[in-house]
């Protein structure tokens, strides 16, 4: 970035004139908590390692502050805005603050949990500070709708990071570390402190990179379904806890010992190729 593009970045103050301007009050409703420290951005954009070509979704970028920084790095940024004062405001703050890199910016107002691949233009890359409280969502349904996305880096709580790029046998794997697994490999990249956010939130935030790998040659409805299952009842062994899955407890046994799975064992030891390779011995038994 030059030296130009950083002063273009904002600032606590330039945040807090622009919140004032709009009459914006960040609501917990919304997950918001707009990121003031210049410092902090650059450091996820030259973290997510963007090429030049790279065309980058943002989800909920607020008052600008990651879009600022995103611009100069990549080809286009699509900026997905639920709140439509942001929304509206966002390319003009662009236009103010780099009028020449303002035909890269395309805003939408709408639902990330709802945008679908017709409204984008083929992103390649997602790069955000999403929302607290539907991040593991928004990063399922779009890695789900834009297969031209092969990596992510998002900023979250840092406890939902971990759960992210928990590995089977860790007490924090669960249902969003083996749906993400579907996709991608996710990991834990860098801690980042409350202080930069405005408002100030309760918990520290964490970086979460994601890659793209090879989805299982299976229906990923029928898999998810039975993480679902599998992680209900986290303390009963598999035996048990996918009695209602199966049909009953024995056959739930029957189709996990078929599978190489120890009927005994708990969701959280299984990888996600184990939750397919059952999934595919149930619909052998049930076509």
């Amino acid at each position: 970035m030059t030296e130009a593009d950083t002063s273009a970045l904002l600032g606590p103050a330039d945040i807090r004139r622009l919140a004032a301007e709009l009459d914006v009050r960040p609501t917990k409703k919304l997950g918001q908590n707009f990121v003031h420290d210049p410092n902090t951005v650059r450091r996820i954009v030259a973290t997510a390692a963007l090429d030049p070509a790279d065309v980058v979704l943002e989800v909920g970028p607020g008052l600008g502050s990651l879009t600022l920084a995103l611009l100069p790095a990549a080809q286009r940024v699509v900026a997905v805005e639920i709140d439509p004062v942001l929304a509206q405001r966002l390319p003009r703050t662009v236009t103010d603050r780099a009028p020449g890199l303002a035909d890269r910016l395309t805003v939408l107002n709408e639902d990330a949990l709802r945008v679908t691949a017709d409204q984008l233009t083929n992103p390649t890359a997602l790069v955000a500070n999403l929302p607290y409280n539907v991040s593991v969502p928004v990063v399922l349904h779009l890695l789900a709708e834009l297969p031209t996305m092969t990596k992510a880096l998002v900023m979250v709580q840092a406890e939902v990071a971990d759960r992210m790029a928990a590995r089977p046998g860790s007490k924090i794997y669960g249902i969003p570390s083996v749906k993400i697994a579907w996709y991608a490999e996710a990991r834990r990249v860098a801690t980042v402190p409350r202080s930069v956010f405005w408002p100030v939130p309760n918990v520290d935030s964490a970086l979460v990179l994601i890659e793209r790998g090879t989805t299982p040659d299976a229906d990923r409805a029928k898999v998810f379904g039975l993480v679902d299952a599998a992680f209900a009842q986290r303390r009963k062994t598999l035996r048990a806890a996918l009695a209602t899955w199966a049909g009953s407890a024995d056959r739930a046994a029957d189709l996990l010992t078929r599978s190489g799975i120890d009927p005994s064992a708990r969701g959280e030891t299984l990888t996600v190729r184990d939750f397919t390779a059952l999934a595919q011995m149930a619909g052998k038994a049930h076509p």
